[in-house]
């Protein structure tokens, strides 16, 4: 253990709560949420963080079913105007109230670059200020699920923001540093106290939160993330009573942990999952052996590379039993994804090589391959990386850690890249997201490979703006059967989540992996 992570736990033990006095809760993790700026990342470990601290027109109840958040009610007032109002009696982290203003700012944020949500809002053309607690947003075109697209895009303060020099999003793929990567000032449930990135964020309970009197707030006080990128040393943590929570705890270890009396596990299934996928935009690879060749644009290669792939075995033996292979894009729990999709093809490693033969390979290639190195995901590209040998293709493992990998996607700059991605439950927003053709609007922010199917994005566009829920779920249905039949991605798993904790802890899990700090209760 390094001396700076010895330091911070012994702090964060001598910091643990006494019976009766206000409860600190201590979590740990392999990941950093990067920047406390709520528009400058759509990942997971950012959103997990500032969510606490910022809030969002709608949320999630315990169910994952949307609700009121800082918007108390929404209606459509025509077919391209939505109407918003805004919760009274809200006020930021600095004591100045929330207002329209703010929600009109906020939106426009997330629009303008480079902000990494606008994907979420396509066909957004703008937001103005009715009164102090009412929103019109206007629409391009009909969009009949338009609220839903609002989790998790944080309204921040149009004044704060204006002092501070942070009208717009921090540019992390730049790596600038504005005043919001290290400072926040939200209306959440929790205040920022102190970010050390890659090391530890402090939360603080905000006591003016417009929620506190809700039935189902915990009575967390103080919250410690802690980045610890070794699996061995969080558990060490979590069992010398250092650490309360540990969010991603080793698969190899799950079944050992259930035995252990002084801890609680909980389980869900992942609504989220792992994929593979290409360069299918450049004509020779960045990061491979052949010239002026790039063999991804051709399917039968990607598909070679998805029959060279035993996911069961990487299950069965990788991820300890702890998840289900998919061939399925998204998970069936999004509306309107058939589950017929879910089937995989058959492992088959003859056929992959049958395949790069008759695509003009019989010798196979040499390409990079782009993972987090994070231990679990970096074992899954290490027994992908040995299977595609055995057909020929001749695979190099570069791991990143996470500020340096996860440009990669939203720069498209890798030849042949792992990642995952936790959908919303509505469909559109990850079509959106992952398949559609890039552009600077904010389509196709994720599709890392910059695959592209002019028919696929009319699609998408459609889905977007039909109002019937019968015809758009049978949209989606057609656009995930294209998906399927060109392969941009190789689908891979969804796990199963597991938090483990001391036996202190009650928690809601999410099966998008976030937690929700306003709910937690320390006995």
């Amino acid at each position: 253990m390094t001396r700076w992570l010895r330091t911070i736990l012994l702090g964060l033990a001598c910091g643990a709560a006494l019976p009766g006095s206000a409860a600190t809760l201590r979590i740990a993790s392999g990941f950093d949420p990067q920047t406390m700026d709520p528009h400058a990342l759509a990942l997971l470990y950012h959103t997990r963080v500032v969510t606490q601290i910022y809030e969002c027109l709608v949320w999630r109840d315990e169910q994952y079913r949307l609700e009121p958040g800082l918007a108390l009610s929404w209606q459509a007032l025509d077919a391209k105007t939505w109407r918003f109002k805004l919760r009274p009696g809200v006020k930021f982290h600095d004591g100045t109230p929330f207002s329209a203003d703010d929600a009109v700012f906020s939106i426009e944020r997330i629009l303008a670059p480079p902000s990494q949500r606008a994907f979420q809002l396509k066909g957004v053309t703008g937001a103005k200020k009715v009164d102090d607690l009412t929103i019109d947003v206007s629409l391009a075109t009909p969009d009949a699920v338009l609220p839903e697209k609002f989790f998790l895009l944080a309204m921040m303060s149009k004044a704060w923001a204006l002092k501070h020099g942070v009208e717009r999003a921090q540019d992390f793929n730049g790596k600038q540093e504005t005043f919001a990567v290290r400072n926040a000032n939200g209306t959440g449930p929790f205040r920022l106290e102190r970010f050390e990135p890659d090391v530890k964020t402090v939360l603080k309970a905000n006591p003016a939160w417009w929620g506190r009197a809700d039935k189902r707030t915990g009575n967390v006080d103080e919250v410690s993330f802690v980045a610890i990128r070794s699996d061995a040393t969080r558990l060490a943590a979590l069992a010398s009573g250092e650490i309360d929570l540990v969010l991603d705890p080793p698969f190899q270890d799950v079944e050992r942990l259930k035995t252990d009396p002084r801890l609680t596990l909980l389980q869900i299934a992942d609504l989220g999952q792992q994929y593979f996928t290409f360069d299918q935009a450049r004509n020779e690879l960045l990061n491979g052996d052949l010239k002026d060749r790039n063999p991804f644009k051709d399917r039968r290669v990607r598909q070679a590379v998805y029959q060279a792939i035993n996911v069961d075995l990487i299950v069965k033996k990788v991820l300890r039993g702890q998840g289900v292979p998919t061939g399925g894009f998204l998970s069936t729990r999004v509306d309107g994804v058939p589950p017929e999709l879910d089937q995989r093809l058959p492992y088959d490693p003859a056929k992959a090589r049958a395949l790069l033969a008759q695509a003009g390979y019989p010798n196979g290639f040499a390409v990079t391959l782009d993972c987090v190195n994070i231990a679990y995901r970096e074992n899954v590209c290490q027994a992908a990386t040995a299977m595609l040998a055995q057909v020929g293709i001749r695979t190099s493992l570069r791991s990143s850690a996470t500020n340096q990998f996860f440009p990669k996607l939203s720069q498209a700059s890798a030849s042949f890249i792992e990642f995952g991605w936790t959908p919303p439950t509505d469909a559109w927003a990850s079509l959106n997201a992952l398949f559609h053709s890039w552009d600077p609007s904010g389509a196709g922010t994720f599709n890392a490979g910059r695959y592209s199917n002019p028919a696929l994005d009319t699609l998408i566009d459609n889905i977007r703006v039909e109002p019937d829920l019968t015809r758009r779920r049978a949209m989606i249905g057609v656009a995930l059967r294209l998906i399927r039949d060109d392969l941009p991605y190789i689908p891979l798993y969804r796990r199963t989540l597991t938090w483990a904790s001391a036996k202190s802890v009650r928690a809601v899990q999410w099966p998008s992996d976030a937690i929700e700090l306003r709910w937690v209760q320390m006995r």
